[in-house]
């Protein structure tokens, strides 16, 4: 029982020290304003956080439709009443925007922050923005094709160097019994014995 007490105490430290050791780790990685503007740049020229701005008016427009189908004859009141609400929870994007620059913050340096906004601000950056997703998609695409034609020449490759060294078809395999398909090893007969 003292045994149990003592690694009971151990274990209680342990957690106590490891909650004072995490505590000072997330305070380190505290970004800093100069961290936080830089980062707000860089989500500002790639456009990071763009492809949320219809999650509000998507979840309003479903919403919509669902009380709507309930209550056809509402239809009006539910569009006002909806739209009036998704309206008031529109300030709550920039909770998003703030939560993207702690990221980006701590995942680069503020240097590191400046020359992405400065690269995707440039002409370049943009080029890249605006033809790097239909570059890619077409990669996608050219990488597929490869594989398809790599896979039927490694098959008929494969099967052509081994029609080589198998010269017979191997034998079928009797589904009532798989034990059937290898061959019975040929036997010598007992050798009889001396009269």
């Amino acid at each position: 029982m003292i045994k149990f007490a003592g690694l009971g105490r151990f274990a209680a430290a342990t957690v106590i020290l490891s909650g004072v050791a995490f505590g000072f780790a997330a305070h380190a990685q505290e970004a800093s304003p100069e961290q936080l503007k830089a980062a707000r740049a860089a989500i500002d020229a790639i456009g990071a956080t763009a492809q949320f701005d219809n999650i509000l008016p998507g979840l309003a427009e479903r919403l919509k439709a669902d009380l709507i189908q309930d209550s056809p004859n509402y239809q009006d009141a539910i569009t006002a009443e909806v739209d009036k609400q998704a309206l008031a929870l529109a300030p709550r994007r920039a909770d998003l925007e703030k939560e993207a620059a702690l990221t980006y913050a701590k995942a680069f340096s503020v240097e590191e922050l400046n020359a992405i906004a400065e690269f995707y601000n440039s002409p370049v950056g943009k080029k890249l923005l605006k033809d790097g997703p239909i570059a890619s998609r077409e990669t996608v695409k050219a990488a597929d094709i490869w594989a398809q034609g790599i896979s039927r020449d490694l098959q008929k490759q494969t099967s052509t160097e081994l029609a080589k060294i198998i010269k017979a078809p191997p034998p079928a395999a009797d589904p009532a019994n798989p034990a059937a398909t290898t061959p019975p090893k040929a036997t010598t007969p007992a050798a009889k014995p001396k009269p």
